[in-house]
């Protein structure tokens, strides 16, 4: 990033440079007034954010302690044992990954790393190799990387603080996208595995295959039971039944969505006996927290990308991809999106951030809608697999880079297309 950063400033810097001293149009004071309007701008669209960022965090936060996430955990037990053969259904890290693919379906980021962490943890005792990633590991960074979603929490609330006519409308396409996604990712992990096969593991690097579920290691886990199977299944053709739905009535069911969702995860947290509002309010501040902590990072990117597009050198990098992306029906600003969300999710949020306040975009123009369904269909890869892999000290990834790279160029596909066929 810091590359990334430095690059998008000193290559702005030349071509305002350039086009001042030799292409006789003076564009640096033009530079300089989008570089300050910019550092401005970023202040006043997170402090937009701190307000929608806290109600749903809030909000996501009752839902964890009402059991929705142990709930839909459950439901997905039945279908993990299918993916993950290798891994014993009462071993922790089939719970441990459970709940991080629950909590990145719910959109309760805070939540899933931790689970994630854990779950690769445990991952690693079953591992015989422990310096090579297993394909239970890498299957799991996979599906991390093109998981379904259901909220994508932070795009609405980009859109709502840009003012968009209708800050929801990203849920269909985005969800029609993750679940495409999601099916050709484990694929894609299922068949590479086969052409990348496990070495011997060396004399000093073999872990004992540890299937016991010792006192401690579930210390941090909740215990539950796997639902049915067809509750499993109801539940995925449920997931599916959403997308049409939510296509074909968006425009009424848009209003419906956020007083319904409070209404219910609300009513079942008092159900439950959750102190719903002490929950809501700590669950907000972190909401708080988080909108503020992302203002240096918006500064940052924002004046980096005003610069940069400002002094011309976005046109000449765009208008090449153009040429290429275009004839097939994807916009350059969408692959630029795409690759920078595999890099970084900082530069990538940015980016969203600078084309929903762009006049020339907006957030209510098909560009503006696809660049929002790519960011929220998406994962940063580079970080899952940098910090995944690395905490459980996995020298080799084996397929896990291609199976990530290939699952962030299905998502962008399948979220044009996404677009395409639910919003026209």
């Amino acid at each position: 990033m810091n590359r990334l950063f430095f690059l998008l400033i000193a290559t702005g810097f030349a071509v305002a440079a350039g086009q001042d001293v030799f292409g006789g149009t003076p564009v640096m004071a033009a530079v300089t007034e989008a570089v300050i309007e910019a550092a401005k701008a970023s202040v006043t669209l997170a402090l937009g954010l701190i307000g929608l960022m806290a109600l749903f965090l809030g909000l996501m936060k009752v839902a964890e302690a009402a059991g929705l996430l142990y709930g839909l955990a459950r439901l997905l037990a039945p279908l993990m044992v299918r993916l993950f053969p290798d891994v014993p259904v009462n071993h922790p890290a089939m719970g441990a990954m459970i709940l991080n693919m629950s909590a990145n379906i719910l959109g309760l980021n805070n939540a899933a790393t931790p689970f994630g962490l854990r779950a690769m943890e445990f991952l690693q005792k079953l591992n015989p190799n422990r310096a090579v990633a297993s394909n239970a590991q890498v299957l799991f960074l996979t599906i991390n990387t093109a998981s379904i979603t259901i909220l994508p929490t932070s795009v609405i609330a980009l859109r709502a603080a840009s003012g968009a006519k209708d800050a929801t409308i990203v849920i269909a396409p985005a969800l029609a996208a993750t679940i495409a996604t999601l099916i050709c990712a484990i694929a894609v992990a299922k068949l590479l595995q086969r052409w990348f096969a496990v070495p011997p593991p060396a004399a000093d690097n073999h872990a004992p295959v540890d299937d016991d579920n010792t006192p401690g290691e579930t210390e941090t886990l909740p215990d539950f039971t796997p639902a049915p199977a067809w509750a499993g299944w109801c539940f995925l053709l449920g997931v599916v039944a959403l997308v049409p739905v939510l296509a074909l009535y968006g425009e009424r069911i848009g209003p419906w969505l956020i007083p319904a969702l409070l209404t219910t995860v609300l009513g079942w947290g008092l159900w439950r006996g959750v102190r719903i509002y002490d929950t809501f309010v700590e669950g907000a501040k972190e909401g708080f927290t988080i909108a503020v902590k992302i203002i240096p990072y918006l500064v940052a990117i924002l004046v980096a990308i005003a610069l940069f597009r400002t002094s011309g050198a976005m046109d000449l990098l765009l208008r090449p991809l153009g040429f290429i992306t275009e004839p097939l029906g994807l916009p350059a600003e969408a692959l630029t999106m795409g690759l920078m969300r595999t890099v970084s999710s900082a530069g990538a949020f940015g980016l969203l951030a600078d084309a929903m306040n762009n006049p020339a975009i907006g957030p209510d123009s098909f560009l503006g809608i696809l660049l929002g369904v790519i960011y929220g269909s998406s994962e940063n890869t580079m970080y899952v697999l940098a910090v995944y892999f690395g905490a459980v000290g996995i020298q080799k990834i084996r397929h896990a880079l291609a199976a990530g790279l290939i699952a962030d160029a299905i998502g962008l596909i399948m979220a044009l297309l996404a677009c395409r066929l639910l919003l026209g």
